[in-house]
């Protein structure tokens, strides 16, 4: 069997595996690198000033619910994701967090929007653009539902630099690659994404660069790990035994305290001209 990214697929997965997915979103929404790499693009992007924000491949809706949690914000924030088990624990945690009156939740296709032209006044893609079949086709629509002058924010973690580390380089390389293809279908596409900007007739505004790495011990990554035990089966990369011995060993490693673990995280601010 292909292997295939399990995140691209959400909705076709079952409900065991999204709700892994689901736990490993809202973890890592919580963690407080996660969370400073989102205020610190949102901030450039000057959003609290924005009426109507608009969250592409919104998942469990974290970037939307840290948006309209926002001190400043009062606007409104919606979600489109096309996984309607995802939209519906939007909703849920939207509602447990106090936000369901400003924010909005509904299934839909990222390169292909039933959405007018320049009908937000900002549009964010958190985590998405790396699943895609067609980046390129999700800044176009970006570029075209985002108002004049109006700022897009794309977020994601440049998935070739992801490795875990392994006494035997040669095997850590060979699983290292299974777990990206597993994991997204762009690993390279932060690294395009100057070009790809203008081509879609956006200017750039800022940019911003992180190294996001555990040693010794599974922080930041932890959650992802718990996950994989589900969604590397799921993807066609590893059995449910070699995927769970694998991760039983990361774990096994953070305990003794020789874990590693690391991926660089890019964001861009861009604006419609």
């Amino acid at each position: 069997m292909a292997t295939v990214d399990v995140y691209r697929i959400t909705d076709k997965l079952d409900d065991p595996t999204l709700d892994a997915v689901a736990a490993r979103l809202e973890a890592r929404g919580k963690h407080p690198r996660f969370i400073a790499m989102m205020q610190e693009y949102v901030g450039a992007m000057g959003i609290d000033a924005a009426a109507t924000v608009l969250d592409l491949g919104c998942g469990t809706g974290v970037a939307s619910r840290a948006i309209a949690q926002r001190k400043a914000f009062a606007g409104r924030v919606t979600g489109i994701d096309r996984s309607a088990y995802l939209i519906a624990a939007a909703k849920r945690f939207a509602a447990q967090e106090g936000v369901a009156d400003v924010t909005e939740f509904r299934t839909g296709d990222s390169q292909s929007l039933s959405l007018p032209n320049a009908a937000f006044d900002a549009v964010i893609a958190h985590t998405l653009i790396s699943h895609v079949e067609d980046p390129a086709s999700v800044l176009r629509e970006m570029a075209r539902i985002v108002k004049p002058r109006g700022r897009i924010g794309i977020f994601d973690g440049d998935y070739a630099s992801l490795t875990y580390g392994t006494i035997d380089p040669a095997t850590g390389k060979v699983t290292d690659e299974m777990i990206i293809n597993a994991l997204v279908t762009n690993p390279r596409v932060m690294r395009e994404m100057p070009y790809l900007l203008k081509e879609a007739g956006l200017v750039l505004e800022a940019s911003f660069a992180h190294v996001v790495a555990d040693i010794g011990r599974a922080d930041f990554f932890a959650p992802g790990l718990q996950s994989l035990v589900r969604v590397l089966p799921k993807s066609g990369a590893m059995s449910e035994s070699e995927a769970r011995a694998w991760v039983n060993a990361m774990l096994s490693q953070s305990e003794e305290g020789t874990y590693f673990g690391a991926s660089n995280f890019y964001s861009y601010v861009a604006r419609r001209s």
